[in-house]
């Protein structure tokens, strides 16, 4: 009884761990954030105007916001500019500040509907949740150098395109000239060639900079736990990562480098900054406040340079704006020397499994052209790789079944002598070759694997959009049928049921994969022998509704995995029982059904 009741525990607080961590990351952890970001708006609010948000003059350390927003089309509308066109972005340069603030991204889009917008990138200062990169110049006491508001003279070039860069000049009219050569390739990496030439009658020294800026976060940025959204960047020969909330609240690091890599990141997309990989350089991560907005802040400075009179001195610096894909980033990691680039993915901790998972399900995905198809082909694979143990955990499951009514009589014939009990308990499962904490094995087991393939759907791009058949468009978000108009059968949205539609959109939205997931881990559970404690006994019933529950959110892609590995743990089970000849839900709910039948 011992090694029974040690199985059972260990499957309840395994479940038990399970449930208290899913409802930390859908429920308490949201909460708390919602309340510090209405905690954070009321402060903003109430704060008075920094005075150095208003600053003119360009110093990397004093980043700026407009006082007043206005719409982006307006903003991008109100100052000359090259275009952008390329076959993976759109969008423009601004000729004022030479920034580049205005990409949208050609193959992806907002939503799965058919002639849904282009997803946006990066946007001008001056809209709402400006985001956009910039690069210049600093030195102490020099007057003259680039800013914000400088106007920049297009030179050479009208568009910019993979096979025609454009060249932009601005003279300060106190003997230095600095022109920009912006190149782009054929998917996300730009090339910023800057030169300065002194014409002066003496020697200046000047500092390269870049920076990317993100002024204000919209509110959907920075919840999800399980992906990191924020500061990212290979510096000090070690990953820098700061998600927004710490940012917002405890600024980020500097750190000297020589050469790597930073920029802010949202889940899918990345804007980063990469210098000469033998630029010996200060990287600095931070955040300052002009008013109510929070203007988040990647930048690096590099080593001061001496222009003799008459000389002139490039500083080359790369730009990668764009969606995270995988193979792209290792090509660009590969082909131009970029440490650990592909790290702009959040692996996670578990990099080991999600890695490697990822590699597999894309290897798969090549060869069967569709990514739902892929999970399922994984799924085989994970089954066979632990298909020994899973066997032998299963054969001991299905004979302390077959043994139950037996286990049961020693129970009640040995009730009041409980080291009898154990004495013959033991006994039996020696005699029947019982180990009942194999049981458990293979759930144990396979928890990373779950994890790890939850970490993969939910943080590459490859999986965004990706369509399966039938309702489900996009395997990376959650089934979007539900039982409330019987899954999509009443042309009814219970979204917008006053009062309750958000409950019935969130908690009770039940799609048809959830209700399969509940059905198969309700019947994966009944083929296991019951637990010999009431309350455990209950526990378990109730398991599969709450899982239910818990898992509806959750990405359909994940659910295709384990209700298709559900299936495959049923099938084995089954094909186990019959061959102990031990009664099973299966054969139950068959005699019932024929039962039924030749009833009518």
């Amino acid at each position: 009884m011992q090694n029974d009741n040690t199985r059972n525990t260990i499957l309840f607080v395994v479940s038990a761990i399970i449930v208290l961590v899913v409802y930390q990351f859908l429920v308490i952890e949201p909460a708390a954030r919602r309340q510090q970001a209405e905690a954070a708006r009321l402060a903003a609010a109430e704060a008075p105007a920094d005075p150095a948000a208003g600053a003119v003059g360009r110093d990397p350390a004093l980043p700026g916001a407009p006082a007043q927003m206005a719409d982006r089309e307006t903003v991008v509308a109100s100052t000359a500019r090259a275009q952008v066109a390329t076959p993976s972005l759109t969008g423009s340069i601004a000729l004022r500040g030479a920034r580049i603030d205005d990409l949208f991204l050609n193959n992806y889009k907002v939503s799965v509907d058919r002639g849904a917008e282009s997803e946006e990138l990066l946007r001008p200062e001056g809209a709402e949740f400006a985001w956009f990169a910039e690069f210049g110049w600093t030195g102490a006491n020099l007057p003259g150098l680039p800013t914000p508001d400088t106007r920049w003279a297009l030179v050479d070039g009208e568009t910019l395109t993979p096979t025609t860069p454009i060249t932009l000049r601005y003279a300060n009219g106190q003997g230095l000239t600095f022109t920009r050569q912006i190149a782009v390739d054929e998917r996300y990496m730009f090339t910023i060639t800057d030169t300065v030439a002194n014409t002066g009658a003496g020697p200046v020294t000047l500092a390269p900079y870049g920076s990317v800026q993100r002024q204000g976060i919209p509110s959907d940025l920075g919840k999800n736990q399980i992906v990191h959204e924020g500061a990212v960047g290979w510096l000090g020969e070690e990953l820098r990562l700061v998600k927004y909330n710490k940012w917002a609240k405890e600024g980020g690091p500097e750190v000297t480098s020589k050469g790597g890599w930073l920029g802010i990141t949202d889940k899918y997309w990345l804007a980063a900054l990469i210098p000469e990989q033998d630029e010996q350089l200060k990287g600095e991560f931070r955040v300052t406040r002009a008013g109510p907005v929070e203007i988040f802040e990647a930048n690096y400075v590099g080593q001061p340079r001496t222009i003799p009179a008459g000389r002139q001195i490039s500083e080359t610096t790369r730009f990668f704006a764009g969606a995270k894909t995988v193979p792209v980033l290792r090509a660009y990691e590969r082909d131009l020397n970029i440490p650990r680039l592909d790290s702009a993915v959040d692996w996670g901790n578990f990099w080991f499994l999600t890695r490697p998972l990822f590699d597999f399900l894309n290897f798969i995905y090549k060869h069967v052209g569709n990514v739902g198809l892929a999970i399922l082909a994984l799924t085989v694979v994970v089954k066979l790789v632990f298909f020994p143990l899973a066997n032998k955990s299963y054969e001991s499951l299905t004979k302390m079944k077959k043994v139950q009514p037996q286990i049961e009589e020693l129970r009640a014939k040995y009730k009041d002598d409980p080291a009898k009990q154990q004495q013959e308990l033991l006994g039996l499962y020696k005699s029947e070759k019982i180990n009942p904490l194999t049981g458990c094995l293979p759930m144990l087991l396979q928890i990373p694997v779950f994890y790890a393939l939850y970490k993969v759907l939910t943080v590459t791009i490859e999986m965004r959009h990706a369509p399966f058949y039938g309702w489900i468009e996009d395997l990376s978000a959650r089934d979007p049928t539900t039982i409330f108009n019987l899954f999509g059968a009443i042309p009814w949205d219970p979204a917008l049921t006053p009062m309750i539609g958000g409950f019935l959109n969130g908690p009770l939205h039940l799609g048809v994969l959830p209700l399969l997931y509940g059905f198969t881990m309700w019947l994966t559970t009944a083929m296991n022998p019951p637990a010999t404690d009431p309350i455990q006994q209950r526990i378990f019933q109730l398991m599969p509704i709450l899982f239910t529950f818990i898992m509806a959110p959750f990405a359909a892609g994940l659910l295709i995995y384990w209700i298709w590995n559900n299936v495959l743990t049923i099938g084995q089970q089954y094909l186990i029982m019959r061959k102990f000849q031990v009664d099973n839900p299966i054969d139950s709910l068959i005699a019932r059904f024929k039962t039924k039948k030749v009833a009518e």
